[in-house]
């Protein structure tokens, strides 16, 4: 991915405790105004995201930034459980409170310590499902929810 084609941006967002806040993403140009609709309207809706951190603060590690329930984007990294890149890669999607919001393999959370959220029959604040303000943002603007997929990938937003 040429750095030339990478956007640091700040968004502003609430928090679940304590005031509102600014955070960073990396986030390949090209979806740049997709992600200024997307999280104006979830300011707008007074939608609560954990963390919203640069991956570097991880070391690059996303299991790390998962378990801290950090919201990111770019990081340069192989697919999880295949070969080949994530679109994470290449700065096109976006892991939403990820904690919270699992990515669910045989009906295991990973990370284990993401377990307690596998169960969306009762969504709680932070978890998201499909009538989420965040699937309506993101979709709104031609992205997809992994949490639509076999192997659902609730944190999950991409833009294909």
């Amino acid at each position: 991915m040429p750095l030339e084609e990478l956007r640091l941006i700040t968004v502003a967002h609430h928090r679940f405790d304590g005031p509102p806040t600014v955070g960073e993403l990396v986030v390949n140009a090209s979806v740049v105004e997709d992600l200024r609709v997307v999280f104006r309207s979830l300011w707008d809706a007074g939608y609560p995201i954990a963390s919203m951190r640069l991956i570097d603060e991880f070391g690059g590690d996303d299991l790390a930034s998962v378990r801290a329930n950090n919201t990111s984007s770019f990081n340069c990294r192989p697919v999880v459980g295949g070969t080949g890149w994530s679109r994470h890669a290449y700065g096109v999607a976006i892991d939403l409170n990820p904690l919270w919001n699992p990515y669910v393999l045989d009906g295991a959370a990973v990370p284990e310590e993401s377990q307690p959220w596998v169960d969306r029959s009762r969504l709680e604040r932070g978890m998201i499902g499909p009538e989420d303000a965040a699937v309506a943002a993101f979709e709104s603007v031609g992205w997809t929810w992994g949490g639509r997929w076999n192997s659902p990938d609730y944190q999950h937003f991409v833009k294909e």
